[in-house]
């Protein structure tokens, strides 16, 4: 039985177009996995505080040198790991904030990217991903055009999100881009295209 992990950024709760388009590719996948089982991680609904610096000492605390203290600064990281690494395969839907993904989803990816647990280093002082073998689908919505045009150079939503799950050894399967949501004239076309790829990939 498979487990997708689904993650959602957005801060609207209603009307958001993110939430909608992970909304049909859950609907696709769990109709190729009928079997499967989803897991909602809702960064607006169950807040993920930024990274405090007595979690970053906490990543780097030997063994040895572990208490009571060090467990509480890294509990809400445990808690994130443990789900991540029980999931097969991910879900982030990402709007486009300024540029970049918003700051919860930024938070939630600074708690899991923590040596020894989701990435290694060798000792040249490269990395090495620990979750070889995951694979995740992104959605990502931006309200203008990107793709082909001379803003993409200012599209860092998409390049950050493949390397970050590329340095804990997650493989990004696809990406379902819907862009240009505010602008009325091409949103149901482009909408529609992105369904068609979502359709093509779960091969419904």
């Amino acid at each position: 039985m498979k487990t997708l992990l689904r993650i959602d950024s957005s801060s609207r709760i209603e009307g958001s177009h993110s939430r909608k388009l992970a909304d049909y590719v859950e609907a696709k996948w769990r109709a190729f996995h009928p079997d499967g089982h989803v897991v909602y991680r809702d960064l607006v609904k169950h807040h993920i505080p930024h990274i405090p610096n007595n979690t970053i000492e906490g990543f780097y605390t030997p063994k040895e040198k572990i208490t009571d203290l060090v467990l509480k600064a890294t509990a809400i990281s445990d808690e994130l790991i443990a789900e991540l690494k029980q999931a097969d395969e991910l879900l982030i839907s990402s709007p486009l904030y300024n540029l970049n993904i918003p700051s919860n989803l930024k938070a939630y990816i600074d708690h899991v990217t923590r040596i020894g647990h989701t990435f290694g280093m060798n000792s040249d002082g490269s990395y090495f991903g620990l979750l070889n073998g995951k694979t995740a689908y992104l959605a990502t919505v931006k309200g203008g055009k990107y793709a082909g045009t001379p803003m993409a150079a200012y599209d860092f939503q998409e390049p950050y999100l493949k390397a970050i799950l590329h340095h804990m050894g997650i493989t990004v399967k696809s990406i379902f881009s819907l862009e240009g949501t505010a602008q009325a004239g091409s949103m149901e076309q482009n909408l529609f295209q992105v369904h068609q790829q979502i359709d093509t990939i779960f091969n419904l």
